[in-house]
C-alpha cells in the first residue's frame, strides 16, 4: 500500500508537467502538421493563385470567342485580316510593297 500511494504521489507531483508537455505538442501538431495551420495558409496561396489564374484564361477565352464571333460575322474585321495577312487590296486600290531596309552593319571596334 504504501509502495502504490509512493507511484500516486509521483504521479501527481508529475501530472501538471505531462500536461504542459502533451497540450504543448499538441500546439506544435497543430502549427507545424501536415494538415496544421502553415499547410492550411500554403493550400490557401495556391487555391487563390489558380483562382487568378483561371479567371485571366477565362477573359482570355472570352476575348477569343469575340475574336471568332468578329471574324464570322463582322466585314471590317475580314477586310483587315485579308489586307494585313494576305496582301489583298479592296475596289480601286493598289498595293505597294516596299522593299525591307537593309540591316546595318556596324564596324568592328579594335581594343
Amino acid at each position: 500500500m504504501i509502495e502504490q500511494k509512493k507511484i500516486t504521489d509521483k504521479l501527481l507531483q508529475y501530472a501538471p508537467l505531462l500536461m504542459v508537455a502533451f497540450v504543448a505538442l499538441l500546439v506544435v501538431h497543430d502549427v507545424l502538421g501536415t494538415h496544421g495551420y502553415l499547410a492550411m495558409r500554403q493550400k490557401q496561396r495556391e487555391i487563390q493563385k489558380v483562382r487568378q489564374d483561371l479567371e485571366k484564361l477565362n477573359q482570355e477565352n472570352s476575348q477569343l470567342q469575340q475574336n471568332v464571333q468578329d471574324l464570322k460575322s463582322d466585314p471590317e474585321t475580314i477586310r483587315k485580316i485579308a489586307r494585313e495577312e494576305f496582301g489583298l487590296a479592296g475596289r480601286n486600290e493598289i498595293i505597294i510593297k516596299m522593299p525591307a531596309p537593309k540591316p546595318v552593319e556596324l564596324p568592328a571596334v579594335k581594343p
